[in-house]
């Protein structure tokens, strides 16, 4: 299959770079009750030999116990400082506490964690100390921004982001604070000035019956990222995959 990554709905995503697979915040099914898959379900199965299991923060949408109880082999689990504590219960392989700034090497890719703007608590007593975003350095650099709002630092990774992966939407009709929209997204992607910026946690969950009445705000983020990045700087490629849907990562772009 060669290089490449997979975006599986939400903020699940499959990178394959340099031998190493790579998986972020896995939501394989439906969140809840009332919170709905409108997509097909991710089978387990596609997600053998993983080398890493990236989680972001520890809202149910992103760190979620049974997609992590259903993953294939004993992949290591990395997450923020503080939740290492919960995902131990499910967990089959080492789990990794990581704060901005650290890094670690695994197999081929070196993987830093990058601050994020977003909630840091799952529970009334369970917090981590701070949402990440992690950025994965192989032949192609590939930045994941898990859930964020804008900060001041996202400039420091301009010049280090071959591929941007962007939230832009969420999984209801309103977003919260620590959101980006599609605008704030294009927004980020300016500030960071990737070759690529592919919108990801979108498109995928809504509350049960209400899709069809909000129609536009379910399917539209991703394409509302495109026209608001083409409105600022035409020189990011934006590549919008639907949920399932791959591209191939091509190597270090020159900018």
């Amino acid at each position: 299959m060669g290089d490449r990554l997979t975006f599986l709905g939400h903020s699940t995503v499959l990178v394959d770079l340099d031998g190493v697979r790579v998986l972020t915040d896995p939501l394989l099914g439906h969140l809840a009750v009332a919170i709905r898959r409108q997509v097909p379900a991710v089978p387990p199965g596609m997600l053998g030999n993983l080398a890493a299991v990236f989680i972001s923060h520890g809202h149910l949408d992103h760190m979620d116990l049974e997609s992590l109880r259903a993953l294939p082999g004993e992949p290591p689990l990395i997450v923020p400082v503080g939740l290492g504590r919960v995902v131990a219960k499910v967990a089959r392989g080492a789990v990794h506490e990581m704060r901005a700034g650290d890094r670690l090497q695994v197999g081929e890719l070196m993987l830093e964690a990058v601050h994020a703007e977003h909630g840091r608590r799952r529970s009334l007593f369970t917090a981590a100390e701070g949402p990440l975003g992690i950025l994965i350095v192989g032949s192609t650099r590939v930045y994941f921004a898990g859930d964020t709002g804008l900060f001041p630092g996202m400039r420091q990774l301009a010049g280090r982001v071959d591929v941007a992966l962007l939230p832009v939407g969420g999984w209801g009709p309103r977003l919260g604070r620590g959101h980006l929209d599609p605008q704030q997204a294009a927004e980020a992607a300016v500030r960071i000035c990737p070759a690529i910026a592919t919108p990801i946690h979108w498109g995928t969950l809504y509350p049960l019956g209400l899709r069809r009445v909000a129609g536009r705000r379910f399917e539209g983020p991703g394409e509302a990222f495109r026209e608001a990045v083409a409105a600022r700087d035409a020189r990011i490629d934006v590549r919008v995959l639907q949920p399932g849907q791959s591209m191939p990562l091509e190597g270090r772009a020159e900018r």
